[in-house]
């Protein structure tokens, strides 16, 4: 099965990208959530540009990737699912619902470190929101990622199929709730109780601070509801609140393949990093 499975693994996960990509793009042209500010075909051009150079670079210095490195764990004996035998299915689910705590992890620790921030603000400077915004990171942070998966693959030992499973829900569910859609308000208010939104995630690339550092989840929503970082709706509401970072307009610096690999080199971010700001209303003064 593992060796089925690491023969597979990376045309399963193309088809489901360019699957999940098609489809979300397509319900972007039918039913928008709100208005582009910069033209479509240049954002996806860099967007997308990106995309593929991380696609390369993380094949070239990880060639087996996260699932390779289940593989080897699960013949070592590594991780605690390979130390304690609970059942397959209830491993794998395990595996998936932790693995998803671990990068929901990751995402506040990117929002909290300065430094880090610096390559996570590559993903939140695209002046719009769409289906490409979920893929877009810089290629430092793409290592980082992968090195996180790797310590946490080591510690849980998680089935081989759980990783591919989760790394497939993690890519889908990304594209699907930075999609441009509108979705009915009661479906939106059911469905975020088991996925992260849209209109649930897209409070996260506000301008506003404090709702920046909100809605950090990518996959299940729980975590945000647990860890009291869960905002329902961005005060301006979803057409009126700004998207991307105020600092950073230009579309150049923003929305050019040069300018975001360059971005994380640029400036200082010592009035953003996590809890630093606090937005007060102005009524409340």
């Amino acid at each position: 099965m593992n060796d089925w499975i690491l023969q597979n693994e990376v045309p399963l996960r193309v088809g489901f990208f360019f699957g999940i990509l098609a489809l979300m793009a397509l319900w972007e042209l039918r039913s928008p959530r709100r208005a582009l500010s910069v033209a479509k075909s240049l954002r996806w051009a860099n967007n997308l540009g990106l995309v593929f150079l991380n696609t390369a670079l993380l094949r070239l210095v990880f060639p087996a990737a996260a699932v390779g490195f289940a593989a080897l764990a699960h013949a070592e004996g590594w991780g605690l699912f390979n130390h304690y035998e609970i059942g397959f299915w209830l491993a794998l689910i395990a595996s998936v619902v932790l693995l998803d705590f671990i990068i929901w992890l990751q995402h506040v620790m990117v929002h909290a470190i300065p430094l880090l921030w610096r390559l996570h603000r590559v993903h939140h400077a695209d002046p719009d929101y769409d289906v490409t915004t979920g893929s877009r990171f810089h290629p430092i942070e793409i290592f980082l990622s992968m090195g996180i998966k790797f310590a946490a693959i080591l510690l849980l030992g998680p089935p081989v199929i759980a990783v591919v499973v989760f790394e497939i829900l993690l890519n889908a569910t990304a594209m699907f709730n930075h999609a441009n859609v509108r979705l009915p308000v009661t479906v939106d208010r059911l469905l975020r109780w088991f996925v992260v939104t849209p209109d649930m995630h897209r409070v996260h690339h506000s301008v506003e601070d404090d709702e920046a550092n909100s809605n950090f989840g990518f996959n299940l929503p729980w975590w945000d509801r647990i860890f009291g970082t869960y905002r329902d709706q961005p005060r301006e509401g979803h057409e009126g609140m700004h998207i991307g970072i105020r600092s950073y307009r230009e579309i150049k610096d923003v929305s050019r393949l040069g300018g975001m690999l360059l971005l994380p080199f640029r400036g200082s971010i010592h009035d953003y990093a996590i809890n630093r700001r606090h937005w007060q209303d102005p009524d409340d003064s």
